[in-house]
C-alpha cells in the first residue's frame, strides 16, 4: 500500500535521510524507533507529504506523492492520510467535536456525515459526554484521543504518528497502545507510529531501527 523509494532529505552539508526504502501492508503497524537525531520525525514528515524529500519516489495506493502539484497533493492527503502528533494541535477556540470535524469539511463532507461519523468516534473512543468541551477543559489524555479521532474522520488508509504518548502519563499512553490496536482492527487503517516508547514499538507488528539516517 505505502512504499518508498531511496529517500534522501539534507539541510546544507547536514544529510538527516539517507536514502531510505520502506513498505507497508493495508492494516499493518509499524513502528519506526531510534535516538534522537536519528532522522525519524524528518522521515515521517516525507512520508506524510508534510515535508519533500530531495530525491526518491513515495507511493500511496499506486499514486506518486511528489510528483503531484500542491492543490493535488493537498486534496490526497486529506483524503487518504491522518496524523497524530505529540502535541494534539487541537484548535482552542473549538469543541472536541469540532475539532474532529474539521478535515471532513475541509473534504466536503456534508454537515451531518461529518457530526455522525465524529460522534461515532468519539463514542468508541470513551468521549461521549466530553464531546462539547473545548480543548482547555480536557485532560492531556482526552485532547489526545480527539486527535486520534480527527486522524480517524476520513477513513485514511494510513495514520503518521509521531511521538503520539510522548506527553502522556504511563496509564494514558497504555491505554493510547490499546486503543491503536484496536482500531486498526476495527477500521483496517495502517499506522506507521515515530516513538521512543519500548512498550508501544513492542505491540507493533514490525520495528524498524533508525541510526544515521538509514535503517539497520
Amino acid at each position: 500500500m505505502l512504499k518508498a523509494v531511496n529517500i534522501t532529505k539534507n539541510y546544507g552539508s547536514l544529510k538527516v535521510v539517507k536514502g531510505v526504502n520502506l513498505s507497508m501492508e493495508k492494516g499493518e503497524i509499524v513502528a519506526i524507533v531510534g535516538s534522537s537525531g536519528a532522522g525519524k520525525s524528518t522521515l515521517l514528515h516525507i512520508l506524510g507529504t508534510l515535508d519533500k524529500p530531495d530525491s526518491g519516489d513515495i507511493i500511496l495506493n499506486n499514486t506518486i506523492l511528489n510528483k503531484l502539484s500542491n492543490k493535488a497533493l493537498s486534496k490526497f492527503r486529506n483524503k487518504h492520510i491522518g496524523f497524530i502528533f505529540q502535541f494534539h494541535h487541537l484548535l482552542p477556540e473549538f469543541t472536541a467535536i469540532e475539532n474532529v470535524c474539521i478535515p471532513a469539511w475541509i473534504a466536503g463532507t456534508s454537515k451531518k456525515q461529518s457530526l455522525d461519523r465524529a460522534t461515532e468516534l468519539l463514542e468508541r473512543l470513551g468521549l461521549g459526554d466530553r464531546m462539547q468541551h473545548k480543548p482547555s477543559t480536557l485532560s492531556g489524555g482526552e485532547q489526545q484521543r480527539v486527535a486520534v479521532a480527527r486522524a480517524l474522520i476520513n477513513q485514511p488508509d494510513i495514520v503518521f504518528a509521531d511521538e503520539p504518548t510522548g506527553n502522556l502519563d504511563s496509564d494514558n499512553a497504555r491505554h493510547l497502545h490499546e486503543l491503536l490496536i484496536q482500531l486498526r482492527n476495527e477500521y483496517q487503517q495502517a499506522f506507521l507510529i515515530v516513538t521512543h516508547n519500548d512498550d508501544l514499538a513492542a505491540s507493533c507488528d514490525r520495528t524498524l531501527h533508525m541510526k544515521d539516517g538509514l535503517f539497520i
